[in-house]
């Protein structure tokens, strides 16, 4: 059963939340057009239609018929997740994870924490973006140096908090590099 006005709020709080963050770590501006594709017809309606509420709707989508069209949609759009960084790299004779710019990485940080506390609600902790990404696959997927920067920021979150975390990612938007 579709849940379009659920679907509307549980995104609609997710980016205000990565909004506020993007300005905690000094890409603001970058914020406000942060997943406003999510609000297309081509990922707003399957993403009402396998809303849960407790998870991305494209992981429902995909055990549902084998792959996640909204998903495949969305990162080919938006800078900050790292399947967007893929690339012809002739060193490798094919499409490989290219390194990514700070402030997409900086970007990704935001909406990683922003959705552990959107998903996770009261069971969250500054832990919980940490335990999500090294639990995952995607480390092994991005460019070396993108999940290394990644881990770092989220390290420093889950050791020192949220002030140390967005201190940490300032300076390295600041200085453009890694």
């Amino acid at each position: 059963m579709a849940h379009p006005i659920k679907h509307f709020i549980t995104i609609t709080r997710h980016r205000h939340k990565v909004i506020e963050h993007c300005f905690c770590a000094g890409i603001g501006w970058q914020g406000l057009f942060h997943d406003l594709s999510k609000y297309s017809p081509a990922e707003f309606i399957p993403g009402a239609r396998y809303y849960a509420g407790d998870r991305s709707p494209g992981e429902l989508q995909r055990k549902d018929v084998g792959y996640s069209e909204m998903w495949m949609h969305h990162q080919g759009r938006n800078k900050h997740h790292y399947e967007y960084w893929f690339d012809y790299v002739p060193a490798a004779r094919g499409y490989a994870p290219v390194k990514m710019p700070v402030r997409y990485v900086a970007e990704m940080f935001c909406d990683r924490m922003a959705a552990c506390k959107i998903y996770q609600k009261e069971k969250y902790t500054d832990r919980s973006a940490l335990d999500y990404f090294m639990g995952g696959h995607a480390r092994e997927r991005m460019h070396p140096e993108t999940a290394a920067l990644l881990q770092s920021w989220l390290s420093v979150l889950a050791e020192q908090g949220e002030k140390a975390a967005f201190q940490t990612v300032r300076a390295a938007v600041r200085k453009k590099t890694y």
